[in-house]
């Protein structure tokens, strides 16, 4: 999983330069450790790690947003193809090739979205291997078009099933609407360069750390303790930029309960 290896390569970086610290105390003379050069180097410090405070508690939680957001608009994508389903089923005859297309669509959706869990069985539906997880599928979209056919080809008789017809078509093009919402969400704000900003000031933090401690068990055991807490919070941000993977991974259950309830 990235995202662990992530979190290991973070602990590494930060211990690495805790450990830095600690060396680079051992060689200085005993001029450049005088009380008001730590003095000035707790200052610096303290500047550091509110700046670094600050960015990953706004990072993190601009990332729970917008893992949250992608959360609510899954399900609400699940409820969308459920509703066009029920829809459909009560227009009636006519309506079973799209039905039976839409089926297709939500399986092949789970199918690519969480290609580690158990497949749909059932329901047929375009091999998926290999999709990628997020983004727009050229497979998926022809299939969107295919049932959008099939639903404005619908031929009612009587005015009762007009209606059905009309609200079917409405209720598809709000589908479609959260459908590019769940795409769009799956793109993470975490830029690359950001990303190694952030990083290079947090080994700066522990190589500051390095200089300033004791080389005492106690120092050692709470600068491990500080690595540890920092890296998992490097790796909850991170992990949240995947929003199909990772630990925190939106789940498969809204999409499965829409099939189930189309399946019925």
């Amino acid at each position: 999983m990235p995202e662990l290896l992530s979190a290991f390569v973070f602990c590494a970086l930060l211990s690495a330069s805790a450990v830095f610290g600690v060396l680079l105390r051992g060689w200085l003379p005993e001029e450049h450790l005088t009380e008001r050069n730590m003095e000035a180097l707790r200052l610096v410090t303290s500047l550091l790690v509110t700046f670094a405070a600050l960015v990953l508690s706004l990072q993190l939680s601009s990332g729970k947003a917008a893992f949250d957001t992608a959360y609510r608009d899954r399900n609400a994508d699940a409820g969308q193809l459920a509703r066009l389903d029920q829809c459909l089923r009560e227009y009636g005859e006519g309506a079973e090739r799209a039905r039976e297309k839409l089926r297709s669509y939500t399986a092949a959706v789970i199918a690519s979205t969480w290609p580690d869990e158990e497949k749909p069985a059932g329901v047929s539906y375009p091999d998926m291997t290999g999709m990628a997880r997020q983004g727009e599928s050229a497979t998926l979209s022809a299939l969107i078009r295919e049932i959008g056919r099939e639903i404005n080809g619908l031929d009612p008789q009587d005015s009762m099933r007009r209606n059905l017809a009309a609200d079917c078509r409405a209720v598809f093009s709000d589908f479609q609407q959260h459908r590019w919402a769940v795409i769009e969400d799956a793109h993470g704000s975490l830029t690359r360069l950001f990303l190694n900003i952030v990083i290079f000031w947090l080994m700066l933090v522990f190589v500051s750390f390095g200089l300033q401690v004791p080389r005492k068990l106690l120092a050692a055991v709470v600068l491990a303790i500080g690595v540890i807490s920092i890296s998992s919070v490097m790796f909850v941000i991170f992990d949240l930029e995947w929003p199909y993977g990772g630990v925190f991974g939106i789940p498969s259950d809204s999409m499965r309960s829409a099939l189930a309830t189309m399946s019925r």
